[in-house]
């Protein structure tokens, strides 16, 4: 492996550093995510908000505290529609405020992936082209006595860094594509659970 990167040079010194931190961030998410109970089913805020939809006042106090992003959203959500000071509308503007927060915590992280999965495989095309450079310098030098083994090893270390671009890169993206989907659909969740909490009145004791 050391004699690889030192075949790369430079640009797949970066690239492995960009391996570094994209396996770092994606186990960072994981972590995030399962803290957060992202990517559990949440039948307790479903109870809760059935149990609020049938008057109960007592659902939101089942969720207080929860550190799961839905649920958070449902207890604010209970707590802005049963606050008598709150009419409707500031009610739910401020579940919309508290919904945008959440969100952006679960997209968290993303925006770096979104950048590795654009940036490594145009440093491995960076590379390359650095690589073939080098090359074709080196065939020009050697003139009519070129040995062609001698171009086709200088070839191959030059796509070396393309592949190691897209090592990094398809990884990468299929976790971003994942994470964006688990966001999108704890999305929906949300705004089903408000619209079930708002479609009720305050619940009552």
């Amino acid at each position: 492996m050391p004699e690889l990167l030192q075949t790369g040079g430079v640009v797949l010194w970066l690239i492995a550093g960009l391996s570094v931190i994209t396996l770092a961030l994606i186990l960072w998410k994981l972590w995030r995510l399962t803290a957060t109970h992202a990517l559990r089913t949440n039948t307790h805020v479903r109870a809760a908000v059935a149990a609020w939809q049938s008057g109960d006042a007592t659902a939101a106090a089942q969720i207080a505290g929860n550190p799961g992003l839905r649920a958070r959203l449902a207890h604010a959500a209970m707590t802005a529609r049963a606050d008598a000071a709150l009419g409707d509308t500031a009610a739910r503007e401020e579940t919309q405020l508290t919904a945008r927060a959440l969100l952006t915590e679960a997209r968290t992280g993303l925006r770096a992936l979104d950048l590795i999965v654009t940036v490594a495989p145009l440093l491995g095309l960076l590379g390359t082209v650095l690589g073939m450079i080098t090359a074709f310098q080196a065939l020009q030098t050697a003139g009519v006595r070129a040995d062609p083994a001698t171009l086709a090893g200088g070839i191959w270390e030059a796509l070396l860094t393309t592949a190691a671009g897209m090592g990094v890169a398809i990884p990468a993206s299929l976790a971003l594509t994942w994470f964006d989907s688990v966001a999108d659909r704890l999305q929906s969740q949300m705004e089903a659970d408000a619209t079930r909490i708002f479609a009720r009145g305050p619940a009552t004791p």
